[in-house]
């Protein structure tokens, strides 16, 4: 193996860096002059673009995650643009998807569908291209992460599918058959104590939900019945250990707690909630 990648890995693994040979892969394919897939073993460094491999490289050092430095994050069946302005999709979020496709199994339904704090438009954008007939309207409170979403939904050619807009969802008058999000749903104390590739490199305005983390289920308790058109149905991400509490903020809401999805760990990920 080549000096600078024994060095390189070396580097990654003193920062405890999780599988560091995969990223190291990335950020040479990142910093490749061809296409070809990368081999740590037999690389032929006259391919890689040295000075940019190793801006790369400082920058993952530094904690940056992988997906800010390379501006993509994979996510259900698509790639998406990211930067600091928005999250980087997490696998946990796919099951909003899933958990949509188990309600609506007519994928041709004209449905219309709200998307509360849509950052890179990667959960409108995946259900436009699951439901061709639906009209979605992606909102979110930060300009930039709208520009990041719109981006997003013209490499995916979704811009006369979904609407985007600057507004908090507590102005929205308009009523839906279906509304989803992944609101913040950290603690403060749990904010700070996260990774410093969540802590430092992602908006904590999308991460944080109050001193408890909860503060937008309140406010979806009180507001979304009254966006919701009859046999409605929301879907959200909750936090570790939040659904007893949402469950109970929810209780009063004229709202249904209709199923729950567990992740891959056996967490409470996502709740879906009816209509009553």
């Amino acid at each position: 193996m080549n000096n600078l990648i024994q060095e390189s890995l070396i580097k990654l693994k003193k920062k405890n860096i999780n599988n560091p040979e995969l990223d190291l892969r990335i950020l040479l394919k990142h910093a490749s002059k061809k296409n070809n897939e990368i081999i740590l073993s037999n690389l032929n460094l006259d391919n890689i673009d040295i000075d940019k491999f190793k801006i790369s490289l400082q920058k993952r050092l530094n904690r940056q995650s992988v997906a800010k430095i390379i501006n993509n994050k994979s996510f259900w069946k698509y790639d998406f643009y990211v930067n600091n302005f928005v999250l980087d999709p997490r696998p946990d979020t796919e099951l909003i998807i899933e958990e949509v496709l188990n309600i609506y199994k007519n994928k041709n339904q004209q449905l219309k569908i709200l998307d509360i704090g849509t950052g890179s438009g990667c959960i409108a954008i995946s259900l436009a291209k699951e439901f061709k007939n639906a009209s979605i309207t992606a909102i979110d409170v930060s300009q930039e992460a709208l520009e990041v979403a719109a981006k997003n939904s013209k490499i995916h050619n979704c811009v006369n599918q979904i609407q985007l807009k600057l507004i908090d969802f507590k102005n929205i008058n308009s009523k839906f058959d279906l509304i989803v999000s992944n609101p913040p749903y950290l603690t403060n104390d749990q904010f700070d104590n996260t990774d410093p590739e969540v802590k430092y490199f992602e908006p904590k305005l999308s991460l944080v939900g109050g001193d408890d983390g909860l503060k937008f289920y309140r406010e979806y308790s009180y507001t979304l019945q009254n966006l919701m058109n009859k046999k409605a149905y929301f879907v959200c991400e909750i936090g570790i250990n939040q659904r007893q509490d949402c469950e109970e903020i929810f209780q009063n809401s004229g709202l249904n707690l209709s199923n729950i999805v567990h992740d891959l760990k056996g967490i409470e990920r996502i709740l879906t909630f009816s209509k009553i």
